[in-house]
């Protein structure tokens, strides 16, 4: 009786058919769109679902307590999504949802051990996960998809081109850090393709050993250095800084922290490119399932955050673009080529994990496409003057980019 009244009051659009664990199945929705039928396998798993419904659909899918036995995973979260609204009619949800706004700032808390340990639980998981799925460079950041047909290594080229265009690189020899330099991709661009000297800093081990032995491989040793070391210990200046989808991992009470170390190290004529997930709406608390299971510590801002603290600190916002649906043709593809080797996946851990890769792959795109995530880059100074008056430099530099250079 609960588990139907909660269901009606969550599904008003689509087409969702919910078998319970004795097998009764009953229809919800307006009968638009696909139809999709889920089933609940216990007792346990129809409580848990009404209780804590964000946390509960991904537990539950990991653990194969929800089935999909119509439709995939993609329509039912879209479903899920287009539905999201009606969770505010639910006394549990709003009571789960009040607590977790007022936990905000201690989930964003972030001093450097627990961001080590945070770093570690996701990106020190074996290598051979993320060369299953990512593209060959490694770039496990949104993608750039300036035509529809573009590959994800074309798409994943395009992105790194556009943020080299966005540091006016305008002469060899340029001193550059790369915050959250991941396995080295970002930095290995701009020291081969732009001359750059660059130091990447990271908090992964991982990271940090591929990148260093990427950098060897590549001959570029001398000018791709890359450290294992915390944002907040960096030292010395440098003309421009980048970092690539590591300020989802900073934490909300860090934030005037990590641009007082940005505008410490940027050189009086800089230029600083942060390329980040972010909101469209207000601030609002990471997803409980993504924070348990994927992202401890991660926190995606609304720009009304970042804004406040770049302004705080004394930063020049000189140019800001969103990009809206690029994350989610990333995402897709990412998904796409999980599935294809998904055998290898689990032999590598088990059943569970590839459920919970799968379902973090397809919820995250579900909430670039349904929901209000987007990704933006922020184009920062010390000096307006540092940047153009308009923005054709970025045109030139493309144009200049070698025609001959392709993705691996």
């Amino acid at each position: 009786m609960f588990t139907h009244r909660f269901f009606k009051q969550l599904i008003r659009v689509g087409n969702l058919t919910v078998a319970d664990h004795s097998g009764v199945a009953r229809a919800y929705g307006d009968g638009s769109g696909p139809q999709i039928r889920i089933a609940l396998n216990s007792r346990k798993a129809q409580w848990r679902a009404l209780l804590n419904p964000t946390l509960a659909a991904g537990e539950l899918y990991m653990e194969g307590e929800l089935t999909i036995e119509q439709g995939g995973l993609h329509e039912f979260l879209s479903l899920a999504a287009a539905n999201a609204d009606n969770l505010k009619r639910i006394p549990a949800f709003r009571l789960a949802e009040w607590i977790a706004a007022a936990l905000r700032r201690l989930h964003g808390f972030n001093p450097a051990a627990r961001a080590r340990k945070n770093a570690a639980h996701h990106y020190d998981l074996s290598g051979e996960l993320y060369d299953l799925f990512l593209d060959e460079d490694r770039q496990y950041s949104c993608a750039y998809f300036r035509r529809d047909d573009d590959s994800l290594a074309q798409a994943q080229l395009n992105k790194k081109r556009h943020i080299a265009a966005k540091l006016l690189l305008d002469r060899p020899g340029l001193k550059i850090l790369d915050i959250g330099c991941g396995w080295g991709g970002m930095g290995l661009y701009l020291a081969g393709q732009n001359g750059a000297i660059v130091d990447g800093i990271t908090l992964s081990q991982e990271q940090h050993k591929i990148a260093n032995q990427r950098a060897r491989q590549a001959g570029l040793a001398d000018r791709a250095r890359f450290h294992l070391r915390d944002y907040r210990r960096q030292q010395g200046r440098y003309d421009r800084i980048v970092s690539v989808g590591m300020f989802e991992h900073v934490g909300r009470a860090h934030y005037r922290a990590f641009f007082r170390k940005a505008r410490e190290s940027l050189a009086d004529d800089g230029v600083m490119l942060l390329h980040s997930i972010g909101t469209m709406g207000p601030p609002e608390a990471t997803n409980a399932w993504i924070r348990k299971y994927i992202f401890p510590g991660g926190y995606n801002p609304s720009l009304s955050e970042v804004l406040q603290a770049v302004e705080r600190e004394g930063l020049y916002v000189t140019d800001i673009e969103i990009w809206r649906l690029h994350y989610a043709k990333t995402l897709r593809a990412w998904g796409r080529r999980f599935a294809a080797r998904r055998d290898r996946v689990k032999a590598i851990y088990d059943e569970r994990f590839c459920r919970m890769w799968e379902f973090y792959l397809t919820a995250s795109r579900v909430a670039f496409e349904k929901g209000r995530l987007m990704v933006f880059q922020m184009q920062l100074a010390k000096r307006q003057q540092a940047a153009p008056l308009t923005r054709d430099y970025m045109a030139r530099a493309w144009e200049a980019t070698d025609a001959g250079e392709s993705p691996k």
